[in-house]
Order: C-alpha cells, then sequence, then structure tokens
C-alpha cells in the first residue's frame, strides 16, 4: 500500500495535538530498534486506537515478533507472549481451574492470554480446538471458563503471527477466525538501504537484544481517553455510503466467491476514523476509506479457482473494486 499524500492544514474541531504528539513520541522510541516497517507500526497503533486485533503475515526474520515486543514496550501495560504449537491445549491459553488442599477448593489458575497485549507467535501452528479458544476473548474480550465469565482489562489486544510459506505442520485459520483481526498486515522485505542500516546497527552493537533503552509513552488512561477522541470524528452519510458500496461490490464481484461481510464495514470505518486522527484531521475523507480497505478485506474475502490458478490476488481484486466505486463529491 501506498501512503496518501498529507491533507492541506486546517483548524480541527478536535484537540488532537497530544494525540499526535504521543503517537510520535512512540514512533521514536520503536525507532531506536526496529529500521524501516514505519507503515506496519503505523497501522499497529490505527488498531490499538480501533479496538482492533492484528494479524501479521510474513516470512521469518522481518520483524514481526519484534514489532509486537516494541509496541507493547512503549504502552505502560501487561504484556504477554504465546508460542502455539501442534501440542497446546486451549487450557495452556485460558487456564484452567485447579484444587487448592489448603482451601479444599477449586480456584482457577488464569492462562496467559489474561493479559493487555498479547502476543501469539505462529497462531496456525496450533490445531483449530486451540485457535478456536481465541472466539471468546478476541470478540468479546472474556473468556468463561467452567462456567464463569471472566473480563480482560483494557487495553486489550491481540497480535498474532504466521508464515505464508511454510505450510508443513499448519493448521489453516478458518473464516470466522480470520474476521476476528481488524487488519491482515503483510510484513515484507526492508529495502536493500534500510538492510544496510540493519547490518550497520548490528556491527556497532548499537541494537540492544534486551529492549530495556525503550520506554513507556502510552498508559491505559491515554488509550481509553484517545478511543474517546476517535469516537468524534466527523463522518458525511456520503463517506458512509461509500464504505458500503465498495463492500457490497466484494459481494458480486466475479473473482471472487465470498465477499467481505458488515463487520467488514463497521471495521473500515472505525479503522478510519483512527487513521484521520493519527493524521490530525477530525473527518474521514475518500482517501481514508481506499488506504484502509485493503489491510482490513484482504483477510475477509475469498478468491476462487480460477483467479488463484491466475495468480490473481485479494488485495489486486480490493484495489480494483476501490478504484470502480464512485467516490464521493
Amino acid at each position: 500500500m501506498e501512503q496518501i499524500e498529507d491533507q492541506p492544514e486546517f483548524e480541527s474541531r478536535l484537540n488532537l495535538s497530544e494525540l499526535e504528539a504521543k503517537l510520535q513520541a512512540m514512533r521514536q522510541e520503536i525507532g531506536k530498534v526496529l529500521v524501516g516497517q514505519q507503515e506496519l507500526v503505523d497501522m499497529l497503533l490505527v488498531s490499538i486506537l480501533s479496538n482492533g486485533h492484528v494479524l501479521l503475515e510474513g516470512v521469518p526474520g522481518v520483524a514481526k515478533t519484534l514489532s509486537a515486543k516494541l509496541l507493547a514496550k512503549v504502552i505502560k501495560a501487561d504484556f504477554s507472549r504465546i508460542q502455539f504449537t501442534p501440542d497446546l491445549m486451549p487450557s495452556d491459553v485460558l487456564g484452567t481451574s485447579v484444587f487448592n488442599q489448603k482451601n479444599a477448593d477449586f480456584e482457577f489458575k488464569a492462562g496467559p492470554i489474561f493479559s493487555n497485549i498479547v502476543l501469539i507467535d505462529e497462531i496456525n501452528r496450533a490445531p483449530a480446538k486451540t485457535q478456536a479458544a481465541l472466539f471468546e476473548v478476541m470478540e468479546e474480550r472474556q473468556v468463561t471458563v467452567d462456567g464463569e465469565t471472566r473480563k480482560m482489562t483494557e487495553p486489550y489486544f491481540v497480535i498474532a503471527t504466521q508464515n505464508p510459506i511454510e505450510q508443513e505442520g499448519t493448521y489453516r485459520l478458518p473464516e470466522a477466525q480470520l474476521d476476528r483481526f481488524l487488519f491482515k498486515l503483510n510484513v515484507d522485505y526492508p529495502s536493500v538501504e534500510q538492510e544496510v542500516d540493519i547490518l550497520l546497527n548490528h556491527h556497532e552493537q548499537r541494537v540492544a537484544v534486551d529492549l530495556s533503552q525503550i520506554e513507556a509513552v502510552l498508559s491505559a488512561e491515554d488509550i481509553a481517553s484517545f478511543k474517546s477522541l476517535v469516537g468524534q470524528v466527523h463522518v458525511e452519510p456520503e463517506i458512509l455510503k461509500y464504505i458500503a458500496e465498495i463492500v457490497a461490490a466484494t459481494r458480486k464481484h466475479v473473482s471472487l466467491i465470498l465477499g467481505a461481510s458488515p463487520r467488514a464495514s463497521v471495521s473500515i470505518l472505525v479503522a478510519s476514523k483512527a487513521f484521520a486522527a493519527m493524521h490530525g484531521r477530525d473527518f474521514i475523507t475518500p482517501e481514508d476509506i481506499k488506504y484502509i480497505a485493503v489491510p482490513v478485506m484482504r483477510h475477509r474475502v475469498i478468491l476462487t479457482p480460477e483467479s488463484e490458478m491466475e495468480g490473481i490476488s485479494s488485495d489486486e481484486v480490493i484495489k480494483e473494486i476501490v478504484d470502480k466505486v464512485e467516490v464521493p463529491r
């Protein structure tokens, strides 16, 4: 995706200066370690402000896990990492009730899913039963074990990674699971210039392995306040119709056997509001919609077998649809 051009200056009806300052400070802290991947970092920030979860897809070694760790470091919140493996059980993720001999009663031992920021490495390594354990917690931010429901503390943000190349010993995520993710972000290789910087940093030993140099910038209170601001971003009725027309067009396209659901429409709306606020605007533009539509829908549509054989990607189909739908004036 290409970054949209900056909009001309104007006087915002919302005070977004603190939001912009905090996000810029977060970018700078992350940039102490992470070379490049600016778009990835920005989209992770959009996800947090949109109250959504993210699926990162890319080959090994392109900083998927590092990006998630750095994000957790710049936010004053609890962080846990779960390495998904074929032998992982739902109780290993959610937790289980254990008999306490001292009290002669069962007590709940919370699993690693009980945190503010949860990194799930190689989510497609675990079988369907374990993947399904995430359905409730990702959508409703609660876990029901032994008939008792336990709420998650806010903020609650899941980042999952998967390798698109290696298929042996993996379990494909079902559509219902994919739909829980606000974005699917494809993490690409760095440019030659960026890779030179990575090598230079390692050669001069300026990148510490322990990440202790990263300072927390954003608190849970900040996130709640900024989410409230994002909710106040103005949206014209024509923009709402524009989103609906784009999503509806995916259900009729000849290259798709499954189009995006109304949840995709809502996701485009909330993510576009966060994206606009991050850029100092209190209103959404059609350019915001165009930029957000691809990462929101690329994992929510299914290509026909013929399109796959022709080498057509879901990104190409979505971009074609976005280009064809009339832009509101």
